[in-house]
Order: structure tokens, then sequence, then C-alpha cells
């Protein structure tokens, strides 16, 4: 690896001040709240893994990154999200507001914007060795050629040997040879409504693609429970409202919010 990158530099200072705990070498589950999906897992979803996660379609990226910031909520600790500045240029910004409608709360997301897949990459592996970090999202939009096996087996390494939950978004991309524990595909799903046709939870029909060491898979329609920080199976309710989970990845946020950012 080349000098250091002043982004870089930024990013590892923010992340040593994180609250530390101790590394793993034990994968520790931790429940998604949705028994089936739950099952297949073994018990829920991997720390110190890497997981990798796809929109399925182009209108599917908000879900998949609903999804995954849903997940980094119930992974628990503070959560590291790294971005391509095209990903931003091309307006595709984090909704601030959404992200605190989910229930995460700003104090403990540091967005890291890099310039490139490359810087990324160079970073994430950085992060995901950090003990101190509770959850790395790596957002990588198409397919860089700089993303293969080697580098997936990297940040797998790297998280084992830290208990880091790494999780990999792919936006607009094509899943291949990697070495992530779980491989999931997100698609948008209509939401039912809440009585006095309030708008429902966030729902979203979710595919288990693959899981390294077991045959399981699965696909099931989910809802997110910000109150209770939980995936259940969705409620029936009245007809569905139309209304699809509120974390659209090409919206600007429509007010200040104080996310933690470096870059």
């Amino acid at each position: 690896m080349n000098a250091e990158s002043p982004i870089l530099s930024a990013l590892k200072r923010q992340v040593a001040a994180m609250e530390r705990r101790a590394p793993t070498g034990k994968a520790v589950r931790v429940a998604t709240g949705h028994g089936d999906i739950d099952a297949a897992l073994d018990g829920g979803v991997a720390r110190g893994r890497l997981h990798e996660i796809f929109a399925v379609e182009a209108g599917d990226a908000g879900s998949a990154t609903g999804f995954a910031g849903m997940l980094s909520i119930r992974l628990g600790g503070g959560i590291v999200w790294l971005r391509e500045e095209s990903a931003v240029r091309g307006g595709g910004h984090l909704h601030a507001p959404g992200l605190v409608e989910i229930g995460l709360d700003p104090a403990r997301l540091l967005l890291g914007l890099l310039p490139d897949a490359l810087s990324v990459l160079r970073a994430a592996a950085e992060v995901v060795r950090c003990a101190g970090v509770g959850v790395a999202v790596i957002e990588l939009h198409r397919d860089p050629k700089v993303l293969d096996l080697t580098a997936s087996r990297r940040l797998a390494l790297a998280a084992e040997e830290s208990g880091v939950a790494a999780l990999l978004l792919r936006i607009a991309a094509t899943p291949v040879a990697s070495a992530a524990d779980t491989r999931w595909a997100v698609r948008s799903c209509a939401s039912q409504p809440l009585p006095a046709n309030a708008p429902g939870h966030p729902t979203f029909d979710l595919e288990l693609l693959r899981q390294r060491g077991r045959g399981a898979d699965g696909r099931w329609q989910v809802e997110w429970n910000r109150e209770q920080a939980v995936f259940t199976s969705p409620t029936q309710r009245s007809a569905p409202s139309g209304a699809v989970v509120a974390v659209p990845a090409r919206r600007p946020a429509a007010a200040p919010i104080p996310l933690r950012r470096t870059g």
C-alpha cells in the first residue's frame, strides 16, 4: 500500500476513538427475530464474518441499503459506512432522515467517502481489522475489477480476527465467487398499512442465495419493526398500501442530520 491518504488517516483516527471490545475467533450469532431465517442461519447472522447484500434490480437499491442499515442496527456497535464519491455525485445520497426513521442513531454512524472502489477496499481492510467497530458497511457499485476472490478473502480473514461484522453492499452488481459467509438478494416489496391507514413497516422480499459450509437457503417476505429492532413476518392486515421501504439510495437528505463524516 502506498502513502496513506488524508481520508484514510482521518477514518483510522475516528475509528480508533470508538469504544473497544474484545475480538473473538468464534462467530457470535445474532438472531434477526425472524424464526425461519434464524433457523436457516443456525441461530442468526454471524458477527466476525463477511456478508454480501445484493440489490436485485436498480429499483431495489434503496431496499438493499435499508436492509444493510437495519441489519447493522441489529448486529450492534458502532457503524462505519464506506462509499465511493461517484455514488454521491450520481445522486445516491444516504437518506439521513430515513436512516433515523428505521432506528439508526446518527451518533453510531461514521460515514467515509472515498475516491474510488480501490480506495474503499483499502479503507475497508483497515476498518474491519479494528475491534472497536461493530459493523463495517462496504458499499460498492457495479462490478469493479479490484473486488475479486482475493479481496473478499482479505476482508473475511480480517473480520474473523477482529470480530467485526463486514457487510458488502453491492448495487447494480453481478454475484461472483467470494469468501462471504452469506449472500443475500433484496427486492422491494409493498408494505401492509397500519391501523388508520398509517404507513406500514418497511417490507422486503429477502432471499438467502448461499451460506458458506451449509446447504440451507430460502426466500422470505420480512418486515422491520423499528420499536423492537427485529425482522418479523409481515402482519396480515388490510390490502397493501403500495408503500415500500423508506430508505431510498438516490434521494438527498431533506434536513441536516448529524452524521459524522470523513472524506
